[in-house]
């Protein structure tokens, strides 16, 4: 599997993307391998999605732009496997989040950042669409307005205005952000299934 690490801890699933030399940019061959995984996940108690080095994904490889990755449906494969995964879903940034890299961290369900994370999302300039369901997805979290602070004008925010806003959950520091991730999982990993998805589909 491609820069993809994958642990199974009984009910709990953690993916971490394993590409810090290229800040985490996903190749076609990644964002097909993590669209696959969070198939694979759907029945899970928990999952947490998150990566190595100061960067959590600048969205796609520019290597791969020119090929459409950009537009792969992949992208939107992955946010819906995502958001159909059964029980409770944290994305645990360690840094910045760019571009296409939205789409996976706006379907879970909770996310935790640290201080020195970065949000934007730059369509205007590259002059593409964003994937489908993120602005519904963005929108429902943060507002309309804010929305299109982010995708029309191109606005890039710093990990508290996210968290003030509620694009973010909860801002903690590099060394407790995996601690802080895990410690949204107990209650729902020792739960019958049964009960975790019907409280989650009342969320």
């Amino acid at each position: 599997m491609s820069y993809i690490d994958v642990a199974r801890e009984d009910d709990l699933w953690v993916v971490t993307l394993n590409r810090p030399d290229k800040a985490n940019a996903l190749t076609s061959d990644m964002l097909n391998d993590l669209a696959d995984v969070a198939a694979d996940a759907r029945a899970a108690k928990a999952l947490i999605l998150t990566a190595k080095g100061k960067v959590f994904s600048a969205g796609a490889d520019l290597a791969d732009v020119g090929s459409g990755l950009a537009t792969d449906p992949a992208w939107e494969r992955l946010s819906g496997n995502i958001a159909q995964i059964a029980g409770l879903t944290v994305a645990a940034l360690n840094g910045t989040v760019a571009g296409g890299a939205f789409g996976m961290v706006l379907a879970c369900d909770v996310r935790v950042a640290v201080p020195n994370a970065r949000f934007f999302y730059p369509v205007m300039k590259m002059g593409v669409a964003p994937q489908p369901s993120d602005p519904g997805r963005m929108s429902g979290l943060i507002g309309p307005a804010r929305t299109k602070m982010i995708l029309l004008a191109g606005q890039k925010i710093d990990a508290e205005t996210a968290y003030v806003w509620g694009l973010v959950d909860k801002v903690t520091n590099v060394d407790s952000l995996m601690a802080d991730a895990r410690s949204l999982t107990t209650d729902v990993t020792g739960a019958n299934p049964t009960h975790v998805q019907i409280i989650k589909n009342i969320g």
